[in-house]
């Protein structure tokens, strides 16, 4: 029995030795996980082990805690007691608690548990913040926590919204706290600001470990103003809902810092983080991301925003009436200058393709953040007049615009088919533009997008392409016509010399109904048996 107690002695105090680095490893067979302020730890829960966590030897300067746990997609809860309340508990892959420490507090326990049926792996660190400092949710009047620093997390194939409550002005231990909204001026809350923050996981990348290490870079203010890009500044006066472009497949963390520009204190909100799809259900897994061609994107595009928006169709029909539209209005394209040759509607056509990309590569720049676009007036107006001004600048030479477009676009479309296996931010180019037209509420989302290794390498693929195809059309068409005649024409002409000259060797053959039977005549022959040859006169007895 005393070798058994030495055994757990030993355990506990490796076990609060190794809490003072940078990351510890817990599980779940001794009941309880010790922590470190602003340390780190790896643990497993599991459904049958509900685990306690206690930080111990809390300074006297420190005057509330903000205890965090991340998961991936499973849910874990965190609550102040073991049973669980609205007000005191929070369900999630990302939580927080704030805890106001009383008079001569040194120590505070949370629970954590599961009813995840499969065991889940988390990251946790308890944080510690002064009576100087802003704390995150303090003046919470929309969610169920009495002081909520979450950041709610919301996504659907365009846009991805965040939502947090305001913050309050810290306070000493014991002391009662600081009314919400009572007054406006420089002793309240509503000098408080909001940095909001975005972060991109490694592109297709969705392992487990890659969020949890790198999540780690967006729970400190300092790490966070080091390693994530600050996209807004709210005021007091502002909303605290912030809306992105959803990147279906791609991961982002989102935090958002408050600071007190008065005291020159600031404190970080619980990070949360998306990859715009789900790990566990069926539709919107994870898991799963010439003149014909101008004619097939430009029905098509049209015609998916008219089904999106005006019916009630399911992803996988629109798809279809997408592709059966854009065939048709390849086919017509086609067909026009079959028949009629009428070059300036069809160079028209592929005028306002190119425009069109041109205008979406302007508005995926920075450009397309600025405030001034948020408006859809003023987005439309500006964008259009970018996709015509391409054909219309380049109308008086026809056969330079034909050779920009199909060496810009077709070399667009091989990106796009790269995509297909291998994520790119260079999908976003025209998605973002589609989203735009068939959600109302796009035009409120920020549209940043990570932009890593492969993307500068699909850049550098696409510019090669672009003017290699463009150089190659160049060189092939200088010594010929600028456009050729219609073939309908060439077809009618080749008709009547035929016709009427009787030297040409094709003025003697013959018809075509002739040279079909005769050759059905010739294929039927070969299944016929062969006759004997010699006397077929019978022999007479």
């Amino acid at each position: 029995m005393g070798l058994l107690r030495l055994l757990v002695l030993a355990v506990l105090a490796s076990e609060r030795s190794t809490a003072g680095g940078a990351e510890t490893v817990g599980n779940s067979s001794q009941g309880f996980l010790e922590f470190s302020v602003g340390k780190f730890r790896y643990f497993e829960l599991n459904r049958l082990f509900p685990e306690e966590a206690i930080l111990r030897h809390i300074s006297s300067n420190v005057t509330f805690l903000i205890f965090q746990i991340h998961s991936q997609y499973r849910n874990t809860t965190l609550s102040f007691s073991q049973t669980l309340l609205p007000n005191t508990s929070g369900t999630g892959n990302d939580k927080g608690l704030v805890f106001i420490l009383r008079p001569e507090q040194s120590m505070c326990t949370w629970y954590l548990e599961t009813t995840d049926a499969e065991p889940v792996q988390n990251v946790a660190i308890p944080l510690s913040y002064s009576e100087r400092d802003p704390i995150p949710g303090g003046c919470n009047l929309e969610f169920d926590l009495d002081i909520d620093p979450n950041i709610y997390l919301e996504y659907n194939f365009f846009e991805t919204t965040i939502e947090f409550a305001p913050a309050n002005l810290g306070y000493a231990r014991g002391a009662d706290p600081p009314p919400c909204d009572v007054g406006t001026g420089r002793d309240f809350r509503w000098r408080l600001q909001y940095d909001v923050y975005q972060y991109f996981l490694p592109e297709n990348d969705l392992t487990e470990d890659m969020l949890l290490q790198h999540m780690q870079r967006m729970v400190q203010v300092p790490e966070v103003k080091a390693n994530a890009v600050k996209l807004v500044t709210l005021t007091a006066d502002d909303k605290t809902r912030v809306s992105f472009s959803s990147l279906r497949g791609q991961g982002v963390i989102y935090n958002v810092i408050v600071r007190d520009p008065f005291l020159n204190t600031s404190a970080a909100y619980v990070p949360a983080h998306t990859y715009a799809c789900s790990f566990e259900a069926v539709e919107g897994n994870c898991a799963s991301l010439e003149l014909f061609f101008i004619g097939f994107i430009f029905m098509g595009f049209f015609f998916y925003i008219l089904v999106t928006r005006l019916t009630p169709v399911k992803y996988d029909v629109r798809l279809i009436l997408t592709a059966v539209a854009g065939t048709i209005g390849g086919i017509f394209l086609v067909a026009t200058w079959w028949r009629f040759g009428v070059l300036l509607l069809c160079m028209l056509y592929v005028g306002l393709v190119l425009g069109f990309l041109t205008a979406s590569v302007t508005f995926f720049t920075p450009m397309g953040n600025i405030k001034v676009f948020r408006d859809d007036g003023v987005f439309w107006v500006t964008f259009s007049c970018i996709a015509v001004l391409i054909p219309v600048v380049f109308m008086g030479c026809l056969r330079i615009l034909n050779i920009l477009s199909c060496g810009i676009i077709g070399s667009y479309s091989v990106v796009l088919a790269i995509d297909s296996y291998m994520s790119t931010s260079l999908s976003y180019i025209t998605l973002n533009v589609l989203r735009r037209a068939l959600h109302t509420d796009f035009h409120r989302a920020f549209t940043n997008v990570p932009f890593q290794n492969n993307d500068f390498i699909i850049l550098a693929v696409w510019g090669m392409l672009a003017v290699s195809g463009i150089t190659l059309q160049i060189r092939r068409e200088r010594r010929r016509p600028f456009f050729p005649p219609h073939p309908y024409k060439m077809w009618k002409q080749e008709r009547e010399r035929r016709v009427t000259n009787i030297l040409d060797p094709s003025y003697h053959i013959p018809p075509l109904r002739e040279r079909l039977y005769g050759r059905l005549t010739q294929i039927k022959e070969l299944f016929q048996e062969e006759q004997p040859a010699g006397e077929r006169t019978p022999l007479l007895l």
